[in-house]
């Protein structure tokens, strides 16, 4: 891999894939965490409304453009970045990176369509509050903080969405869109001099201007166990969150090797637990968010209003197994470590043969920790980590949870 900056402060980030197909990830620190509490909502709606007009295209000529180049093509707004990708033939890769340097630089953000893009988001709104897991986390969230970014929706609320106006998109653009706050990842069989090449033709006159930086905030969970009902679901969820952001990066690393055995695949402590042996759920699964402004254990579950106590019990015996040092050590020893590494490096390695989700990596990667080389390096540093690490982390980290419980 290599990497450079332009002269306008716009990182590139180079890897050779052989192949014919080219991919590209754009991403600035403009997520939802750089909101103010009177913007929620304005980075998910800046990211819809680049795309409807620029000063060369309009937005119907701007889908045409992207039907006739791209295999695949979409934009995101996490809570740490917001990310425009694609993959195209390498052939076509300068024409692509063209449309995308158009939307991204040269936006007019219409009044005309402003309104109805409103209501389309206030549709994608409805649509995620219909998903009953998300929903779930989103309570969670909401319960287990007080004042941090994250216990509001990225997208916001309806309410959220239909205050905003075009001069805070403006303003909002005009903050955190620029180069020296953006990022770009290519995976290609073109050469490292000629993505350079292309990337300065396309981004060069882009200017560079002083933008503005955000320190994230933290704070300790509510813990506590919080329940809601909710019309028109026949099951139940349950989930656990536990804050991981006073972890170091080796803690972290630790907690993935951990979740491997706990809460991935059939043949994990929880599902065994609570679906082989019990019957109380038929998906179960636990996961390391380690994100910027996220940063935290979930354990999941969908059961019945029936067992739901019951599957809860089951999740606690098995947090209190794991912390029992005789049950830890049948589990996690030096040999079964090494072998949940080697399985952990076989699934990123799968994940990352797809050329678009790598050039996501580095951005996400680059943006978040400002070192694009920890996708592969965290890899490596799996096999570090000893038992007596791994146990004394999981004793620190799951403790005091918040517990959200979704009910009909």
């Amino acid at each position: 891999m290599e990497s450079t900056y332009l002269k306008n402060g716009m990182k590139v980030i180079y890897m050779f894939k052989p192949g014919n197909l080219t991919s590209f990830s754009i991403g600035l620190d403009a997520g939802a965490n750089v909101e103010n509490i009177d913007e929620i909502g304005i980075a998910h709606m800046v990211e819809h409304m680049v795309f409807k007009d620029t000063t060369h295209r309009s937005e119907y000529e701007i889908n045409i453009a992207c039907d006739r180049v791209f295999g695949f093509n979409n934009a995101m707004t996490n809570f740490p970045y917001v990310i425009y990708y694609g993959t195209t033939l390498s052939q076509d890769f300068k024409t692509g990176l063209e449309i995308y340097s158009d939307i991204l630089i040269n936006p007019t953000f219409p009044e005309r369509g402003f309104k109805e893009e409103k209501q389309v988001i206030i549709e994608e709104l409805k649509e995620w509050k219909e998903d009953i897991y998300q929903y779930c986390e989103d309570t969670l969230l909401a319960n287990a903080f007080k004042n941090r970014r994250l216990k509001e929706l990225i997208i916001g609320s309806e309410e959220n969405i239909r205050s905003i106006s075009l001069e805070n998109i403006k303003e909002f653009y005009s903050k955190y869109y620029c180069p020296e706050n953006c990022i770009i990842s290519i995976v290609s069989s073109l050469s490292y001099e000629d993505i350079i090449n292309i990337v300065e033709g396309e981004f060069s006159e882009w200017r560079f201007k002083s933008h503005h930086k955000k320190e994230i905030l933290y704070e300790s969970n509510i813990k506590g166990i919080f329940q809601k009902e909710k019309e028109g679901i026949e099951g139940c969820k349950l989930q656990y969150c536990f804050p991981i952001n006073n972890l170091n990066e080796k803690q972290v690393i630790a907690l993935r090797i951990f979740n491997f055995a706990f809460g991935e695949g059939t043949s994990s402590i929880l599902f065994d637990e609570i679906r082989t042996k019990n019957g109380f759920a038929y998906e179960v699964s636990s996961l390391v968010k380690n994100e910027k402004g996220i940063k935290l254990f979930v354990i999941s579950l969908g059961t019945s209003i029936e067992t739901i106590e019951k599957a809860k019990q089951c999740v606690e015996n098995c947090i209190l197994k794991v912390q029992d040092k005789g049950f830890f050590e049948k589990i996690y020893n030096e040999d079964t470590m090494r072998n949940y590494s080697k399985m952990i490096k076989l699934k990123q390695e799968l994940k990352y043969e797809k050329s678009i989700i790598l050039a996501n990596a580095l951005t996400t990667t680059e943006i978040m920790y400002n070192d694009f080389n920890r996708v592969f390096e965290e890899l490596e540093e799996l096999v570090t980590i000893t038992p007596v690490e791994l146990y004394e982390t999981i004793c620190s980290t799951l403790i005091n949870p918040t517990i959200q419980m979704i009910v009909p």
